[in-house]
């Protein structure tokens, strides 16, 4: 069982991707709504792995990615517009595309837990 950090601005999208999270065994961390209790969630909290909504309220999550690649913990982007807006360092992260299907979501967190 990995615990997992949702960052999901939108509550029903948020409610649904932990509830998809708990029934893969998983303990879902959050959700974090918003960038600042997300990026403090990143620095302190302990979890194997995250999901980070792209655009958070306006706000891109970004400094979360790059807090989570600096402690070295894994996680993919959620989006519902696909790669629009990726580059640099932040185009090699998979994506998970909304609406949320719970065999991709199982299969990406696989992948990238082992280093995929």
């Amino acid at each position: 069982m990995a615990r997992i950090l949702i960052v999901e601005d939108e509550a029903l999208i948020a409610m649904m991707l932990e509830d998809i999270v708990t029934d893969l065994g998983h303990d879902p961390v959050g959700p974090m709504m918003r960038l600042q209790p997300a990026l403090a969630a990143a620095e302190r909290e302990d979890f194997d792995f995250a999901i980070l909504d792209i655009n958070l309220a306006g706000q891109q999550s970004f400094p979360v990615a790059d807090c989570l690649i600096r402690r070295g913990i894994p996680f993919i982007f959620a989006s519902g517009y696909g790669r629009a807006g990726l580059a640099g360092d932040y185009a090699r992260i998979p994506i998970l595309q909304k609406p949320y299907d719970p065999g991709q979501v199982a299969a990406m967190i696989a992948s990238r837990a082992a280093g995929a």
